[in-house]
């Protein structure tokens, strides 16, 4: 199943999940007004409060049960607005991006950047949760704000195939769009469960109230009454609440292991860590007091559940196995006890002391033609191949480059490098515009980095980006701020604009603060103009010739089942324009962006060719429409990943 495909299967478990919470709500409102008409009688019989079911009665339930849930759903989504990193906090998790400590630590933040390089999109924040057991989980509402999070006795215990096959299931979630409505389940539940928290307050309020026995059994007794029903509520939000988290979530475990399967080409990977939770004395399990809270993100089940037939949030573990290797002989690989976080550090290598050359194919070269459509393929499934293009990739970049992009001064320090001038006087008067706005320390990083950057692969630069990412997301409001301001004075410093000086722009400033909402609601040929703006721009970047560009479009637009626009207006003839394009584009149905992919690869491919620059500015626009596209490959490895595509299907 393809990318687009999942973005419309998201869409319909958003509307499932909210016809469940209507049904649990629902039910929480008969459970109260069924526990509201319960005759309340004092110590002697006398009978203090006797309600009778009606609509008077029903509408007050009602009405107090839908403010408790929405207000407390709204609280909660309010809170994990600020991305993944909330609840990888709330569990005990430690950022590892810039400060990898140990020998296990550096091996899992390898990992996570191979896969992300193999997906074609940033690098997502890491978070190390000291919980001794075997598990891990990605969170956050989208890509751009996506953590992941692994716990201490994963990073122990399992193997670097095993590790890999662990993060490439977490991927999964966030290109299947798992992780987003797993994110918001968060809150849905929190808002079913907060009656149970409100009536236990209540009760023990109501405890503390001193007055004479006689007053007390007057003046409590509908208090006292609302608390317990909503205790007794609270139980049946629990109930509800699991039951949702089950529906919604379990099928999507065996995806995102096939998923992960798919990634590695290597079964044993993730079921070589499924065997290793089995024979555990601590399994999965995640101690944190909020662990329960989230059951329902984790690779394992981090938490023990009643029924576990119909409420665990995870399916059985055997029958996971089964699904991944089919030989599997029902054992599971024992492992005696808990291991102790190993203590051997990492020193960090300064980027003084990181120079180690350069990579001897700095120069651009040319893809073959067949690489394009390849990557527009598997976006969101990337294969094995991919993976070993995105090693290659880490390989290929300048150690010093990436030690840099591990430190929040560094990572500063490329996203200008990567804007300087080749022109020596041009990038002098960029550094003189540079040192008067920022940190001696970056300023003196800069200038160390200054060597490597301009021998770099162009076709490396959006992946050094993306690995600087995380450190540049540590960063305060008012230090992105100022960092934009100083982008925009390298930008202008020869007062002019090129395309992929902007495009490299938009791309730090929507993955470090975040793209606005998108509402899946246009068709192509109602952004029939605003396609026209895009192709342009491709045409001006990939043809010198006006002539060939002319033809560049028109090829593109003969495969588009709408006439061409006459005319564009002039307000969008710029970049600007071309922004406010994008934002327009970015709402597209998810069934009609393979249209808008094709379109923009005829345009690149009119001429048979495929420069770095073009693939680059081809991923940057495919990242701002927010369908992230993998790396390119040789031939040979095109091939090799349409044949898996093709047997996964």
């Amino acid at each position: 199943m393809n990318f687009f495909e999942q973005q419309r299967q998201a869409k319909r478990r958003t509307v499932l999940l909210v016809i469940l919470m209507f049904f649990a709500v629902l039910s929480l409102i008969l459970v109260s007004c069924v526990l509201m008409t319960i005759p309340v009688e004092d110590g002697n019989g006398k009978v203090l409060l006797d309600l009778e079911l009606d609509w008077r009665l029903f509408s007050i339930v009602s009405a107090v049960v839908i403010s408790i849930v929405l207000l407390a759903s709204l609280a909660k989504h309010s809170e994990l607005s600020a991305g993944g990193k909330v609840i990888a906090r709330r569990l005990g998790g430690r950022l590892i991006n810039h400060s990898a400590q140990t020998l296990e630590e550096r091996r899992l933040l390898n990992v996570v950047e191979e896969m992300a390089l193999a997906s074609g999109t940033v690098v997502p924040s890491v978070y190390l949760l000291p919980d001794l057991g075997i598990n891990a989980f990605a969170a956050g509402l989208t890509p751009q704000d996506a953590v992941i999070g692994v716990t201490q006795g994963a990073i122990n215990l399992l193997t670097r195939e095993e590790l890999q096959g662990v993060i490439a299931h977490e991927f999964s979630h966030i290109y299947n769009g798992d992780m987003r409505l797993n994110t918001r389940l968060v809150a849905i539940v929190h808002g079913i469960l907060v009656l149970g928290l409100t009536g236990s307050y209540i009760l023990r309020g109501m405890d503390n109230v001193r007055k004479t026995p006689a007053e007390r059994s007057r003046f409590v007794a509908l208090p006292m009454l609302i608390g317990f029903v909503l205790c007794v509520v609270g139980l049946a939000g629990t109930f509800f609440g699991n039951l949702i988290k089950a529906a919604i979530g379990r099928q999507r475990e065996f995806l995102a292991d096939a998923t992960a399967v798919q990634y590695t080409r290597n079964p044993q990977s993730i079921a070589g860590a499924l065997k290793k939770i089995g024979g555990y004395p601590l399994g999965a399990s995640i101690n944190s007091a909020h662990a329960a809270e989230f059951s329902h993100l984790y690779f394992g089940s981090g938490t023990s559940s009643m029924g576990d037939d119909l409420m665990a949030s995870h399916p059985d573990l055997s029958e996971r196995i089964r699904r991944v290797d089919a030989e599997w002989d029902g054992t599971f690989t024992k492992i005696a006890a808990p291991v102790q976080p190993h203590t051997e550090t990492v020193p960090a290598t300064p980027v003084t002391d990181a120079f180690s050359g350069v990579p001897t194919d700095a120069m651009a070269v040319l893809y073959d033609v067949n690489a394009l459509q390849g990557s527009i393929e598997t976006i969101g499934t990337p294969q094995s191949a991919h993976l070993d293009q995105a090693r290659k990739m880490l390989q290929d970049i300048a150690q010093p480059l990436k030690t840099a992009a591990h430190s929040p001064e560094g990572a500063q320090a490329i996203v200008y490098g990567l804007l300087l001038s080749r022109l020596p006087s041009l990038q002098a008067v960029q550094l003189d515009l540079l040192q008067s706005e920022i940190d001696d320390k970056v300023f003196n990083t800069l200038n160390l980095l200054r060597e490597p950057l301009s021998t770099l692969n162009p076709g490396l630069r959006l992946p050094l980006i993306d690995l600087a990412i995380p450190c540049l997301k540590e960063l305060g409001k008012k230090p992105v701020a100022a960092m934009k301001r100083n982008l925009n004075l390298l930008v202008e410093a020869d007062n002019e604009t090129e395309l992929l000086e902007w495009t490299l722009l938009r791309i730090i400033e929507r993955n470090v603060e975040g793209p606005a909402p998108v509402q899946f609601k246009f068709g192509l040929f109602q952004c029939a103009e605003e396609l026209m703006v895009l192709l342009h721009a491709l045409t001006r970047a990939g043809q010198e010739n006006p002539q060939a560009a002319a033809q560049a479009l028109e090829n593109a637009w003969n495969g588009l089942p709408f006439e061409q626009p006459q005319e564009v207006r002039p307000e969008l003839e710029d970049l600007t324009g071309l922004e406010s394009a994008i934002k327009r584009l970015r709402h597209l149905m998810p069934e009609e962006r393979p249209a808008l992919l094709d379109a923009m690869t005829r345009c690149v491919l009119h001429d048979g060719v495929i420069t770095v620059a073009e693939a680059e500015l081809f991923r940057a626009l495919a990242d701002l429409l927010d369908c992230p596209l993998p790396p390119l490959l040789a031939t040979g490895q095109v091939h090799d990943a349409r044949t898996q595509t093709t047997a996964a299907a």
